[in-house]
């Protein structure tokens, strides 16, 4: 390597010897000028490999090695490399921000060597030539541990800087005493928008993209599998079940009015089964099912969602990727939430939150990077909270025009920074959360997850091994911005979301389940994946509210309208009424009347037990009822059938009861007849008594004459 470096500085020595004997002309300088103009945009460098990328002793033979691309559409000669770097280490963290956000030429590195320069003769258009660099830590002005600035620049013919590419180099000697090694836990997200409607509809076949070649799906399961077992995976439910249903058999998706049936999902079966395989071992947390936006249900009144949302999110997530799932960890949209919404969680049973680093910031101005780990007081008792940071959890994330390398360089820099920061004695508790939805790159992730490994300044741990310890600092309370409240699904959205979950509700009640069927289909509409997308969650929910709709009624009166009077007669009596249960499972309900005419129609229906009635068949009870004497034509009883708990099932029905008023005059008609009927028995006994004596009398006389 000595004689590599030797060989390559002599190489760089004599190409550049004529060109610093001789000052370039006026006319070769305007030409440099003109090419720096035409090619500014169009000429490239890039940084391929730094290698060691920690150097650890004074006899490391660091290389940096890299293209330079010409897309200008002209040849350019003498095309100048430098590496520039400084001996001075940066002093924090915001200095190094500052270095990379930092286009100033005159911020870069000072220092070029004849080691760290060198020229291309030609770089033809439309091409790249291979440029190399070695230097040890000395000849670099390294003495002690940090990390350093460092830079490549593209000048052709010695003009101005065409293009360059800043990077951090770190230095990690052994030092004495040994500085501490700090926790890090990783939160990767499998986060999604529902993608279904009611159970068996998906409102789109969005998965079915996502799960092939450099899908979505496809790039989280290849990083699974790479992964190292201490990552804590944060997986959606309702993504896992959506997957289930496609690999389980024919799924229909619906497109505008129509709907198509698509063939069982081989892709979701296998996807599915390599997340298992991957996970059986790492740490697996479940969010409430379908991702709810918790905030939102706690502003609007919606909080049994949350706590049937968490329960369903864990049955869903152990039975469908590992056993061992929690769900007493949350992680809220945008990583913001407010005291109402922690007062929610930790009543069902969530103990651990984990916040972007402006929802919770540090009491005082840090200046140094704070624990990642503190407590916050909620209705229920203390809760852990988790602080991302920012610029970790950034760097996982792939960004326009940086490198894999280039983003593990800024990893390295950025935790050896945090280790070296002054007054550092203990050991502190980091955390890298990405965007919740994010699109990973699989390589880079797997490459920084590589480097935090075997970083002797970091311990890869899970999540739940972060807790809040000697290191933590005070912080500020939850601060939850207007804005942060805008984000939120507002009132108006949730309001069809609300009727339908109530309206659900019932009909589990009736047919004696804890849980409605449609459970799931309403917590998908309070998905916080619909923050974004209101419009197309609105639609999903006019679909859902319509399907909970036809279901409660299954369930209806029978017989009911103004077109269909029910009669009776008399002054007092019974009117059958019938509700018919179309469910194929037995329900138990209520029946409550009341007279809407109470002058004419009296109702004394009470019931006492409820009325039950099997799957596919019909109920009926009999309800007394009185009708004022002497009056007829029609009176209306309104019925509502209600819940065993009194609320109200379905809208309320009127009947038309006809009262016939015929109870007086047939009392009068009655006892007309019975006078009547008197007056006839006693003529005819009258008449019998006198018919006999006549013929006693004809007998005596017949006696007498004989």
């Amino acid at each position: 390597m000595i004689r590599k470096a030797t060989l390559l500085a002599a190489l760089s020595a004599a190409l550049l010897a004529p060109l610093v004997a001789a000052a370039p002309s006026p006319a070769a300088a305007k030409q440099g000028a003109a090419a720096a103009v035409t090619g500014r945009q169009s000429v490239s460098l890039s940084i391929s490999s730094i290698t060691p990328d920690v150097p650890k002793s004074v006899t490391d033979q660091i290389k940096f090695s890299g293209t330079v691309r010409n897309d200008t559409g002209t040849p350019l000669s003498n095309v100048y490399i430098r590496l520039r770097y400084d001996a001075q280490p940066f002093t924090d963290r915001v200095t190094m921000a500052a270095y990379q956000a930092d286009q100033n030429q005159a911020t870069l590195p000072r220092n070029v060597s004849s080691k760290s320069s060198m020229i291309i003769p030609s770089v033809p258009a439309g091409s790249s030539v291979r440029w190399e660099f070695i230097a040890t830590p000395p000849q670099l002005g390294y003495r002690t541990f940090g990390v350093y600035p460092v830079a490549v620049e593209v000048a052709p013919n010695n003009a101005i800087s065409l293009f360059t590419q800043r990077t951090y180099l770190t230095y990690a000697p052994p030092t004495v005493p040994k500085r501490p090694v700090n926790k890090l836990a990783v939160a990767l997200p499998v986060i999604d928008q529902p993608h279904r409607a009611t159970d068996d509809t998906f409102v789109d076949d969005k998965l079915s993209q996502a799960l092939t070649g450099k899908g979505r799906l496809a790039d989280l399961a290849n990083l699974a599998q790479s992964a190292p077992s201490s990552v804590t995976w944060v997986m959606e439910p309702s993504l896992l079940e959506d997957l289930q249903k496609m690999s389980a058999g024919k799924y229909t998706v619906q497109v505008k009015d129509d709907k198509q049936v698509k063939p069982a999902s081989a892709e979701a079966g296998q996807w599915l089964t390599n997340m298992r395989t991957a996970l059986a071992s790492a740490p697996v947390v479940a969010t409430p099912y379908a991702d709810p936006d918790v905030a939102a249900l706690a502003h609007q009144g919606l909080d049994s969602q949350t706590r049937r949302a968490i329960d369903l999110g864990g049955q869903t997530a152990r039975s469908l990727i590992s056993r061992n799932a929690k769900t007493n960890v949350y992680w809220p949209a945008a990583g913001v939430l407010d005291a109402d919404a922690l007062d929610l969680l930790s009543v069902s049973k969530v103990d651990r939150v984990l916040l972007n680093s402006t929802n919770l910031p540090p009491q005082t101005p840090a200046t140094a990077t704070p624990d990642a780990a503190s407590t916050l007081d909620s209705v229920n008792g203390p809760v852990t909270a988790l602080t991302a940071d920012a610029e970790l959890s950034r760097l996982f994330e792939p960004q326009a025009g940086t490198s894999t390398l280039l983003s593990t360089q800024r990893f390295i820099a950025e935790t050896a920074m945090i280790s070296a920061e002054p007054g550092q004695i203990l050991p502190r508790s980091l955390v890298i959360a990405p965007s919740r939805r994010w699109d990973p790159n699989p390589t880079l992730v797997a490459a920084l997850l590589k480097a935090a490994n075997r970083l002797p300044w970091l311990r890869l741990t899970p999540l739940e091994s972060i807790k809040p310890s000697k290191a933590s600092v005070p912080r500020a309370g939850l601060t939850y911005t207007e804005q942060d409240r805008k984000e939120e699904l507002s009132g108006k959205y949730l309001e069809p979301v609300k009727n339908a979950w109530s309206e659900a509700q019932l009909t589990a009640l009736i047919t004696g389940r804890t849980e409605s069927s449609f459970d799931a289909a309403v917590l998908r509409l309070t998905s916080s994946g619909w923050r974004n997308g209101t419009r197309a969650g609105r639609s999903v929910t006019k679909t859902v509210g319509e399907a909970v709709s036809a279901r409660t009624n299954e369930i209806l009166i029978t017989g009911s309208g103004p077109d269909r009077p029910r009669t009776l007669a008399g002054s007092n009596g019974v009117v059958p009424i019938s509700v018919k249960n179309s469910l194929s499972t037995p329900i138990a309900l209520y029946i409550d009347v009341k007279s809407n005419n109470p002058e004419l129609l009296q109702v004394t229906y009470r019931q006492d037990e409820p009325l039950k009635i099997g799957g596919k068949q019909i109920g009926t009870v009999r309800v007394p009822m009185n009708a004022a004497p002497d009056v007829s034509g029609d009176a209306t009883v309104t019925v509502q059938l209600k819940t065993s708990d009194g609320r109200p099932y379905g809208k309320p029905q009127r009947l038309t009861i006809r009262t016939t008023g015929y109870t007086g005059i047939a009392l009068v008609i009655v006892g007309a007849a019975l006078t009547v009927m008197l007056a006839a028995v006693v003529l005819r006994v009258l008449r019998r008594r006198s018919e006999r004596k006549l013929a006693r009398a004809a007998k005596s006389r017949e006696s007498e004459t004989v």
